[in-house]
C-alpha cells in the first residue's frame, strides 16, 4: 500500500495542539534509545511552531499520531532549518519518515523561497532522503553562524565534541540545499546511490576519530580512581 494510502501528512494547525506533549516525549525516547543527543524542545515551543503554520504533522488511516516535524529559521531568515523529524515506533520503516521530510521541505520553499535549507543528521537513512530532495553534503562553515542555533546542541550528548573541534565538525553529517546553486533531485539521489557505502563507511570512521579523545579521557580518569580507591584500601587497612 502507498505511503500516501496509509497516512495523511498535512501542516499541522491548532486543532493538533494537544499532541505536543507525546510528540515532545516521543523525540526525547528516540533520542535516548539512538544514544546520540537531540536539541531539546518543549511542548510550549512546538505548539508554537504549530501556531506560526511551520510544522507539519502525520496520522495513520485510523487517526492516531504517526509523526511531526517543524521549521526553524537563522540568520534573520537565510537559512532554514527542517528540525524534531520524529516518526511513532509502530509507523516506522514504511516510508512516512520520506513523506514527512518531503512535505516540510516543500513547506520550507513555499514560506521561504530564497532561503538555504539545511540539516544536521546522524544518519545514514535521513541523509538518503535529503539526498532525494537535492540536499548535498557540506562542511559546517556552509551552515548558518548564528549563535542561537548553536546554542540549541548544548543539550546534545555530543556538545563537547562539537566544541572541541570549534564548531567546526561532529558526528552528525551537514547536508544543505541552495535554491540558487544546487544539482537536481535525481543528480543527488544518483550520487548518494553510487557513493552509500562510502558514505557509511566515513561516518564510522568520523565517529571512531571524534569519539577517541574523549573514551581516552574516560579511561584515564577510571584508571586513576581505581588508583587512589586502591591506596585508601590500603591506608585504611594498615
Amino acid at each position: 500500500m502507498k505511503t500516501q494510502e496509509q497516512f495523511q501528512v498535512l501542516v499541522a494547525n491548532e486543532s493538533h495542539l494537544s499532541f505536543a506533549q507525546i510528540i515532545c516525549d516521543e523525540m526525547a525516547s528516540s533520542a535516548k534509545a539512538r544514544g546520540t543527543g537531540i536539541a531539546k524542545r518543549s511542548p510550549e515551543y512546538i505548539q508554537q511552531k504549530i501556531n506560526e503554520g511551520k510544522a507539519v504533522i502525520a496520522f495513520s488511516k485510523d487517526g492516531i499520531w504517526a509523526g511531526f516535524c517543524y521549521i526553524e529559521t537563522w540568520s534573520h531568515g537565510q537559512y532554514v532549518a527542517n528540525s524534531g523529524l520524529i516518526v511513532a515506533p509502530a509507523f516506522r520503516k514504511g516510508g512516512l519518515a520520506r513523506a514527512i521530510k518531503g512535505k516540510i521541505f516543500e513547506l520550507s520553499r513555499k514560506l521561504y523561497p530564497e532561503a538555504k535549507i539545511f540539516g544536521l543528521t546522524t544518519g545514514l537513512a535521513v541523509m538518503k532522503i535529503n539526498s532525494e530532495l537535492g540536499y548535498e553534503p557540506v562542511t559546517y562553515s556552509e551552515l548558518t553562524q548564528d549563535e542561537a542555533f548553536w546554542a540549541g546542541c548544548k543539550s546534545c550528548v555530543n556538545y563537547d565534541i562539537l566544541m572541541s573541534k570549534e564548531r567546526k565538525n561532529c558526528l552528525c553529517t551537514a547536508m544543505l540545499y541552495d535554491p540558487k546553486d544546487h544539482y537536481t533531485p535525481e543528480e543527488t539521489k544518483k550520487d548518494f546511490q553510487q557513493h552509500s557505502k562510502l558514505y557509511e563507511r566515513f561516518m564510522r570512521i568520523k565517529k571512531w576519530k571524534l569519539l577517541q579523545p574523549f573514551l581516552k579521557k574516560e579511561k584515564d580518569e577510571n584508571s586513576k580512581r581505581k588508583g587512589l580507591a586502591g591506596i585508601f584500601s590500603f591506608l585504611f587497612s594498615l
